[in-house]
């Protein structure tokens, strides 16, 4: 680390408090974009395992299928509707994760899901963490450039 943020780093990090960071989430709904691989998916986890409604927001609807399976063995946290009623005894509040099938490089599509989206469930958490990396010129549907309409329209 250089010398310009050890002394902060390590100024702060006297007053951290593991505990503070340990919240239960429950009751509380997160939309998290690009939550198939990555940071997304280790903060769509971290969500669901203190409880919270996440909202996973893929492209690829296998990864993205995959994805929720491992999180719901990992923690627990399910969609309701794949339960039965004796597991329902056990929830605690909140446990849900839902799957959303969208690319975020075409804003039509993510358009329509917003309109949907608003119509149906609560938010209280958006986390915009989806992106992408392509190294040769390519174009959407609307002629936009692919990492120019992934990474920064499609979060707007």
């Amino acid at each position: 680390m250089s010398d310009l943020f050890r002394s902060g780093y390590e100024s702060a990090s006297k007053h951290f408090n593991p505990a503070d960071v340990e919240v239960n989430v429950a009751g509380r709904s997160f939309l998290v974009t690009g939550a198939n691989s990555g940071i997304g998916k280790a903060t769509a986890k971290e969500i669901a395992r203190r409880g919270g409604t996440v909202h996973l927001v893929c492209r690829n609807k296998e990864r993205a299928e995959v994805a929720k399976g491992e999180i719901v063995t990992e923690t627990g946290n399910q969609d309701p509707e794949d339960i039965d009623v004796l597991e329902q005894v056990q929830w605690r509040a909140a446990k849900n994760i839902f799957l959303h099938i969208v690319d975020i490089s075409n804003p039509k599509e993510i358009w329509k899901f917003a309109e949907k989206f608003k119509n149906e469930h609560k938010l209280n958490v958006l986390v915009n963490n989806a992106g992408c990396m392509v190294n040769n010129r390519e174009l959407t549907e609307d002629g936009l450039e692919k990492n120019f309409a992934t990474n920064t329209l499609g979060e707007y």
